[in-house]
Parts: C-alpha cells; sequence; structure tokens
C-alpha cells in the first residue's frame, strides 16, 4: 500500500490489489452464502475454494511487503490499518459473536507494517536474495505451526510443545490456543514471513535497478530491454481496478456490511 501520488505510483500494483480485492469481495460473499444463508454449495469445500481462498490472502500479503519500501508514513499507514482490524474485530463480537474476527488479516498487516519500522534499519542491510531465500523457507517451514507442527499444508515433520499453545498473546504470534476460534486467522506465524518475501523481493529487486522512484522510471533511457519493459509493465493503469486498489482499506472495511444487506435483501423477498 504505496503514499506516492497518483503520478508516482506503480499503477500496476494498484491493479492487481484491486482485482484482489474483487475476487475477496466474491468469495466472501460464497462464504456468507454457505455459512450465514445455508446454501448447500459442495464446491465450496473442495480443493479449487482452497486455492481460491489462499491466491487471495497471498496475493495481499506478499503485495503488501513489496509495498512497504515504496510508502512513507509508516507508524500511520501501520496504525490504521491495525486499527482498521481491532474495530472489525469489535464489530464481529457485538454484532455476530458466533462469526467474530480476532487476529484477522487487517491485524496481521498492520502488525507487520508497525513492526518493520524497526526492523528495516537491519533487514536493509542484508543481501536481498539471501533474504529472500531465507524468509521463504521460513513461510514453508512455519506453514502448520498453527496446528502444532513444523510442515506446510500435508507435510508435517515436527510436533510442537502444547506448553507453546496458551493465551491470546501465543495465539496472536501463531500457536493457537485449543479454545481459540475465528473465522478469519491470521496469525504473525506464519504469514510475517509471506510479508518478508515481498519486502525482499522489492529491495532486491531496487538494488539491481529494476525498481526505484517511479517517476524517474518514467523519464529514465535504460540500456537494458528488459528493465524498459517492466518499467512500462509497472506503469499500466486499468483505472477501474486501480481506483479500487488505491481505496482498498476503506472498501474492506465496508464491504461484508454491503454483502449483508445486499444478501438480505435477496433472501428476503425470497
Amino acid at each position: 500500500m504505496t503514499e506516492t501520488t497518483s503520478k508516482n505510483r506503480y499503477h500496476l500494483l494498484d491493479s492487481i490489489r484491486g482485482l484482489t480485492l474483487i475476487s475477496m469481495i466474491l468469495y466472501h460473499g460464497t462464504w456468507d452464502l454457505v455459512y450465514l444463508y445455508g446454501v448447500d454449495w459442495p464446491w465450496y469445500h473442495s480443493v479449487y475454494a482452497y486455492i481460491w481462498q489462499q491466491s487471495i490472502c497471498w496475493t495481499f500479503i506478499l503485495l503488501s511487503g513489496f509495498c512497504w519500501s515504496m510508502g512513507k508514513h509508516h507508524w500511520k499507514r501501520g496504525c490504521m490499518v491495525f486499527g482498521g482490524g481491532a474495530i472489525i474485530t469489535l464489530v464481529t463480537l457485538i454484532a455476530m459473536p458466533e462469526n467474530r474476527v480476532v487476529f484477522g488479516v487487517l491485524t496481521l498487516l498492520g502488525s507487520c507494517m508497525l513492526l518493520m519500522i524497526p526492523l528495516h534499519k537491519w533487514m536493509v542491510k542484508w543481501k536481498p536474495w539471501i533474504g529472500l531465500a531465507g524468509s521463504s523457507i521460513l513461510f514453508f517451514l512455519t506453514g502448520n505451526v498453527n496446528y502444532g507442527y513444523l510442515g506446510f499444508e500435508g507435510w508435517r515433520f515436527l510436533k510442537l510443545p502444547k506448553v507453546l499453545y496458551q493465551g491470546y498473546f501465543a495465539t496472536y504470534i501463531g500457536f493457537m490456543d485449543k479454545d481459540f476460534y475465528s473465522t478469519d486467522y491470521f496469525p504473525l506465524l506464519p504469514w510475517a514471513f509471506l510479508f518478508l518475501m515481498g519486502y525482499f523481493l522489492y529491495q532486491g529487486l531496487q538494488k539491481s535497478g529494476v525498481v526505484g522512484n517511479p517517476q524517474k522510471l518514467q523519464t529514465a533511457k535504460e540500456d537494458k530491454k528488459s528493465v524498459n519493459r517492466l518499467e512500462k509493465l509497472l506503469q499500466v493503469n486499468i483505472k477501474p481496478l486501480s481506483f479500487i486498489g488505491r481505496h482498498s482499506l476503506i472498501i474492506y472495511m465496508a464491504h461484508q456490511a454491503v454483502l449483508f444487506v445486499v444478501l438480505q435483501t435477496i433472501f428476503w423477498k425470497w
């Protein structure tokens, strides 16, 4: 989520974020149909729906990490996103406690944005491709931490001590307490490592001269045609998607309420 002006933005990143946000709204709409309105839809429980869901969260988190270095007011932005997560938690606890959202994706993204403020001064000195490789390995190694193991998806190679899985702070980190419940759970482990993958990917491309200041890239004459192609690609502006991407936070905050009103109206008529 960059905070550069419209003239200095990588419009393609906004467009990707906008497209992913639309995908997420559609996915949440199907969740509402299945779990709130009792629609019998076996496909929703298939591996294809799971891949759809994962594509959304992976894109959001990776893109957020990639864009972190291009932003400016990190404290302000991080607090806004974290605060948005807190509001969603409060609203769902009051309005629909059986479908509450605790430690959701906004809480994760806000936490990562804020944690990167002190970590950036240290990590920016690393060789980016080593950082990218390290964070990628750690992401896959901790993929099953929430379920008590090291490993990823169906691969579980080390069971972790149960003593780690106690309390809300441990749950926030990724060691989910057995009594914890949330319809949207994104703890620091493993997802902070995906955020770092995006961060180091940007650092590597920046130090390679592929990305940098978007305003300079628009006018710079580069010798490598591949770099020129990437510059042009990053400036592709699909305006409707880009608009949605630039206003992703407020749209995210409002989308479930809008979905509820629409679906409630449809089902009330039925």
